[in-house]
This record gives C-alpha cells, sequence and structure tokens, in this order.
C-alpha cells in the first residue's frame, strides 16, 4: 500500500505504520518483526533494521495492579502482627504478600521442605534466592507450622486445609482467594 516492494526499502515509519493498525498486539508483533529483521540483516537481505529505537508502547513491565495506600498497609501490618485471633494462615499469607510481594500460587506452593529456619528464609516459587524473612513474619510463619503440626497430617505444604489434610496436594487456589476476606483484601 505504501509503494514499496523490497524488504530493504522498509524504514521505522513503516514498521510504526504497522504496529498502530494494531494496538492491542503492539508488544507481540514487534517482537516478531525484531526477529525477522534482525535475520534479514544478518542475512544480509537489509543493511539497516528499522526496529532499532521503535518502542513496545508499555511503560513498564512491572505491576500496574491496584496498590493499598500506606495507612491501609499498617493497619493490616497490624492487624497480622497483634492480633492473636487471626487465623495462622490468613496472617502469613498477608504478610508475605504485604512485606515480600509472594503471590497467591507461590504461598500455596510453599511446602515445608522450603523453610530454611538456620537463615530464616523461605524459597519462593521460581526466585533465584531465598527470601530473608522479617521477625514479624517468620513469628506468622512459626504459628502456621504449630498449626500444620495440631493437624498431624503428612502434607508437605505449609497452608493445610481440612479437605488436604489427608492428601499431599496444596490448598485449592479458591481457599486462597478467599483467606484475606476478613482483612477486606483480595489478593
Amino acid at each position: 500500500a505504501r509503494g514499496k516492494n523490497d524488504w530493504a526499502l522498509t524504514d521505522r515509519h513503516d514498521v510504526e505504520t504497522f504496529l498502530a493498525a494494531l494496538p492491542q498486539t503492539r508488544s507481540r508483533h514487534l517482537t516478531v518483526l525484531r526477529q525477522f529483521f534482525r535475520h534479514a540483516r544478518r542475512s544480509r537481505l537489509i543493511l539497516v533494521d528499522p526496529t532499532v529505537g521503535v518502542s513496545s508502547g508499555r511503560a513498564t513491565k512491572g505491576f500496574t495492579g491496584r496498590t493499598l495506600s500506606l495507612d491501609h498497609q499498617r493497619a493490616l501490618f497490624w492487624r497480622w502482627t497483634t492480633e492473636e485471633s487471626i487465623h495462622p494462615h490468613e496472617a502469613a499469607h498477608g504478610l508475605l504478600a504485604l512485606l515480600h510481594g509472594a503471590s497467591c500460587q507461590e504461598v500455596r506452593m510453599l511446602k515445608l521442605g522450603d523453610i530454611d529456619a538456620s537463615t530464616r528464609s523461605v524459597a519462593l516459587g521460581r526466585r533465584p534466592h531465598p527470601v530473608p524473612l522479617d521477625p514479624a513474619t517468620w513469628t506468622q510463619l512459626q504459628r502456621c507450622l504449630v498449626h500444620h503440626q495440631r493437624l498431624g497430617t503428612e502434607n508437605p505444604h505449609l497452608i493445610v486445609t481440612r479437605v488436604t489434610k489427608a492428601r499431599t496436594e496444596p490448598a485449592s487456589a479458591a481457599y486462597f482467594t478467599h483467606l484475606l476476606n476478613g482483612a477486606g483484601v483480595s489478593p
């Protein structure tokens, strides 16, 4: 449509025009275009890669969801560290998420073998290094371990429910979806 019949004539403006036509898939299309033009340059089909310097349009790859205000975070921290009536699962999950950025999946899959008492750290998910725990989180983790022992279960996961007590699988994802309801937050 632009009157170009050779890949060597493609410039950055052409790439931007193509990507602008499909904004929802811009990042994915740009990845494929970069691979193609990198190959074309190595194969000497083109002299200049027109995708160099083209932005994917995403401002950040980090967390873009809703965050809690500082006062709300303080209230939750107070709830999970001082109120003894709070279930240990809620307190441990809440503090791991609040202070260490642990996802529901990371806490759900946390096994007893992932806890290192000598360094007071845990191996969370695919993180490359063990996560050192602060005293408050470590205390709530210990409460979970006591609760685990009281259940008398062979389940290797830290968070064990009545349903998973006799099994070896982790607690359900639905359990974690509602675990923090008492605190008025959702994961």
